[in-house]
Formats: C-alpha cells, structure tokens, sequence
C-alpha cells in the first residue's frame, strides 16, 4: 500500500527548502539549497534530488507552496494550494509547540513576527526595507571577520563583554565594526555586540509595538545561531523555544496546510507535475489561493 505523504515548497530570495510529512505531520524528507537568484532553477534542482530521498513507496497526495516566489513555485510544480509566508509560519510553530504565543521567525532577506492567541494569528508584522534584522546582516559581519557560520556563533558565546555596536544598517554597522577592530576589541566581543545589534533591530522595527509572550519559539535559519538565541533571551528576559528543523518551518507548515485540505477532502487528486518538471507552467486557473480573512493583503 502506498505512504501518503505532502509535499510543502518553501521558495524564499535567498533558499529553496521542501519538506515531505506523512499523515501524522512526521517529517520523512527534506532539501535545503541556495536559491542563487533563480528560484526555477532552485526549485527543479531540489525536486530531482527530493525524488532520490524518499522512503519508499512514497506517494505524494497534495503540494503545497510558500514563500516569496510561491506563485512560481507553485505554476513550476504543480501546487494545490499557496498560502503566505505568515499562515505557513503560524501553522508549523503550533504543531511543534501548541501552546505558542509568538513568533520569531529571522531568515536571510527578511524577518516577521506572528502574535498568536487561543491557536490563532491575530497579529503578525515584517521588517521595513533595511535587512539590518534578517541573517543576511550577520553572513555580510561574519565575513568581513573572516568567520564561517560555526566559528561567529561560538565566538559570541563565549564572549563576556560585548562590544556596543548600536547601528540601525548594514553599512553602519560596518564602519561600527571597523572601528571596534582598529580599537583592539577581540573578535569574540566583536560578534557577540554583531549578534545584539541585530536582535535589538529586530526587536525595534519587527517587533515594535507588539506584545512578546511566552512561550516565543524562534523559527528560521538564524535559529542555528547561538549567539542569537543568546542574544533576544537577554533581550526578552525569557527563554526562546526552537523547532528540530527552524529553517524548514516555512515548508512544513505549508505541508501540514494541504495535508489537512486533503484530510477534509478538499483536495481529492493533486495536481502534482512530478519531480522531473518541465518548462512550461500548467495553467495558472488550476491553483486554489486561500488566505485566512484575517490577511486582508497578500503578505511577502
């Protein structure tokens, strides 16, 4: 007997994640590669490779698209459904941590915050043009200091004084940094003042005006980095909670989306065009939007 499974596409500026979940919600499979600034190329790419890591026996029974480049993804692959970053979001933080109140999610290019109360969005902002609060700020720092991921984030955990570098964008920052190193600040001090300027700028311009409950779970790439987490839990005077898999969190919820629309039969055969896709999108007409009514504007 075939496994059901769903497929959630999560085509963002900076990767491409898909995640596979079977009825239950278990994550059985997943790619996560750079888009590359070409999300088509991304997305066939992670299709092919997906297809080689599926249990098998496999069967894919709906698909569901987010992120930036959805409506591409979703003509690309064969989508049953696009929902937006935030309903995506909203959903795989709920069926990691039902009791859930708010949302930290930090990825690349952007950065948002979904206030939920009785298990449902009711608030939700994203950040303004600057991307001084998204991850892309700290990979610009982490490389002007000649540091990998890894190396950045043990380097602001074991800091014990970090250096004030209080900057509202990247290329203050920049000049910031530059004159904390030409001052003889170590590195560590360094990144661990990199890793509260950029929680401070989240918290001022995401989060601003916004009441942060507990429990927060913090979802996104840069949930991979310690000194982050370090950072906002000084910052909110409380612990944040992270998803097995914070990166994939976008394609997850999307996946749990459309596994629940084929659980009510709203879905009944998936539109699905199958791992090796072509060049040309399927007809537009065949996708369904949906949007919770609280989402007056498309968001992302």
């Amino acid at each position: 007997m075939p496994l059901k499974t769903f497929l959630g596409i999560d085509v963002g500026s900076v990767t491409t994640k898909l995640a596979v979940i079977d009825s239950a919600g278990r994550l059985m499979s997943h790619v996560y590669r750079p888009t590359q600034g070409n999300p088509a190329a991304a997305l066939k790419l992670a299709l092919a490779e997906l297809e080689g890591r599926l249990p098998a026996g496999a069967e894919i029974a709906g698909v569901a698209a987010t992120g930036s480049a959805r409506r591409l993804a979703a003509d690309i692959a064969g989508a049953d459904i696009v929902k937006n970053e935030i309903t995506s979001q909203a959903v795989a933080a709920l069926f990691f941590k039902p009791s859930v109140k708010t949302v930290i999610e930090i990825g690349g290019q952007d950065s948002k915050i979904i206030l939920i109360r009785a298990g449902l969005a009711t608030d939700f902002a994203m950040n303004t043009i600057c991307a001084a609060g998204t991850g892309s700020f700290l990979d610009q720092q982490a490389s002007r200091l000649n540091l990998c991921f890894d190396e950045f984030s043990h380097l602001a955990l074991i800091s014990t004084q970090p250096a004030s570098i209080d900057a509202g964008c990247t290329v203050f920052a920049e000049s910031a940094m530059i004159s904390k190193q030409q001052a003889g600040v170590s590195t560590e001090d360094i990144a661990w003042g990199l890793c509260r300027t950029l929680a401070g700028n989240y918290l001022s311009d995401v989060a601003r005006g916004k009441e942060i409950r507990p429990p927060v779970v913090f979802q996104g790439g840069v949930a991979f980095n310690k000194g982050i987490v370090r950072a906002l839990e000084e910052k909110l005077g409380g612990p944040v909670i992270i998803p097995p898999q914070p990166e994939l969190t976008g394609a997850i919820g999307a996946a749990l989306l459309v596994r629940d629309d084929v659980a009510a039969n709203r879905i009944i055969d998936t539109h699905f065009r199958g791992f090796s896709v072509g060049q040309t999108p399927r007809t537009p007409q065949l996708m369904r939007l949906e949007f919770p009514a609280i989402y007056l504007e498309d968001s992302g």
